[in-house]
Parts: structure tokens; sequence; C-alpha cells
């Protein structure tokens, strides 16, 4: 026991103190996990809306893949990037495997199906809503898909801060891909795994604190943005 609380104080004089091993691995960390969540809302975001609204062949085959890869195991993801990116692989010459490009990829991939899958349900909902509206003001189906867009903006905000959630969180991908090389490619969910291994609960407890508390933080604003949205706008 006072193994324990002896590790607890320790990684609160590693919060406190600032320590620069801490901070690199946290803001590489933000870095990777931000960079991951735009990319899935600029591709995940126009994706859904266009199949909330439009109509062509394959559609409900595509919303049925994506909502089937909301549940993609990260191992999994980081197995197909690793195949991607290694040197026999098609985009091996790019010479990205185990570098923080080679994580915004594998995290992206993982994201991106939820953002699709969430903005599909928001925007689906807003078009049964607004959909006569919007035809007898002549909106072609393009047209009424950004406006929807816009109209549900904070929903979609809510939809993207659960991405990033699920990507700062995440471990499996970026371990395999990243190589969980220290300076370079290690992040907190590699850092924490790795330590606890090596019996350096101090570092581990910090980063699993930082970790939680990072998490609580986006889902506090997420449902703060949403209750300030509905107040709002009705």
């Amino acid at each position: 026991m006072s193994e324990i609380a002896q590790s607890l104080t320790l990684a609160s004089e590693l919060i406190a103190t600032g320590d620069n091993r801490l901070a690199a691995i946290v803001g590489l960390s933000l870095q990777v996990s931000l960079s991951a969540t735009l990319l899935s809302c600029a591709l995940g975001i126009p994706l859904g809306a266009l199949l909330a609204v439009g109509r062509f062949p394959g559609r409900h085959a595509l919303i049925i893949l994506f909502n089937g890869l909301m549940g993609l195991p990260p191992v999994v993801v980081g197995l197909l990037v690793y195949l991607l990116l290694s040197r026999a692989g098609p985009l091996g010459e790019l010479g990205l495997l185990f570098t923080p490009t080679a994580m915004v990829i594998a995290q992206t991939v993982l994201v991106m199906p939820i953002i699709a899958a969430l903005t599909l349900q928001v925007i689906e909902d807003e078009w049964h809503e607004y959909r006569e509206q919007l035809r007898s003001l002549g909106a072609s189906r393009l047209r009424a898909g950004r406006t929807l867009i816009w109209n549900a903006r904070f929903s979609l905000t809510t939809a993207g801060l659960a991405g990033f959630g699920r990507a700062i969180a995440e471990v499996g991908a970026v371990m395999i891909v990243g190589g969980n090389i220290d300076g370079v490619t290690r992040v907190m969910t590699t850092t924490i795994a790795l330590e606890t291994s090596k019996g350096d609960l101090p570092l581990a407890l910090a980063l699993g604190a930082i970790l939680i508390t990072v998490v609580l933080l986006v889902n506090a604003v997420a449902f703060f943005l949403r209750q300030w949205a509905e107040k709002r706008w009705g």
C-alpha cells in the first residue's frame, strides 16, 4: 500500500512540476489526435451528409458498411495501415511507418467512420424535417446537404468531439504503426502500457490522470455545447 501511495505522490509531483518528458508525450498525443479528428471531420461530415440526402446505387450498402466500421478493432486497423506503409507495401517508399504521420493515418481510419455515421444520423433527421421546405425553395440535394450541415453544426461539433475522445484514448493501432519510439512516437496510451509493464507506476499514473481529465473535459464540452445550442436555437 505504501508503494502505491508513493507512486501517487510522485505522479502528482510530475504533473505539478510540468515534467518535460511528460509534457512532450502529452503534446504529441494532442497533436496526433487533433490532426486525425480534423481530417476525419473533413472527410466524414460531407460523406455522412451525402449518404443522408443522396439517392444512388449502393447507398444502403455504404450505410451498413460505415455503421459496421464504427466497431472496427484498432489492432486490425493498425495491421492494415502497417502493411500499407511498410517497405513491401504500396506506400512504403514514402517512409511514413513509425512516424507521427502514420499514427494520424491510423487514427483517421478509426475515427472517420464514426463521424460519418453520426453525421448521417443527424443530417437524416434534419432532412426529414426540412426536406419539403428546401424542395419548395428549389434547392438541389448538394445545396440542401450544405445547408443542413450548417443548420446542424452544433450537433456535428459534438460528433467531432466524440471522435477526438475516441482517438486520444486509442492504443492498439498507434502502437503498431508508431512503434512506441521514445521521443518520436510515444503517446499517452502507449506510454501507460509500456511503463506499467516496466513497473514505472508514477509516470503511468500521471499520464493516466491527464488522459482521464482530457476525456472528461471533451465530454463536458460536448454536453454543454449541445445544451447551449438547444437553448439558443430550440
